[in-house]
């Protein structure tokens, strides 16, 4: 679990900047949108197909 530690002096708007730049960082936004949808195993497989495309590509 993410956990963001405040100071006496810290705003709110602060711990939550902190907070969300954490979560982004480990990806757990990403994660979760990803498993927000049901995606069946022959479109997760061609959309991964075409990532390694697409970075084969910018290589």
């Amino acid at each position: 679990m993410t956990t963001v530690k405040l100071r006496p002096g810290d705003s709110i708007d602060k711990a939550l900047r902190a907070l969300k730049k954490k979560l982004d960082k480990e990806g757990v936004m990403k994660a979760v949108k990803a498993h927000r949808f049901y995606s069946k195993p022959s479109i997760k497989k061609r959309a991964k197909s075409k990532a390694a495309q697409k970075y084969k590509k910018t290589r």
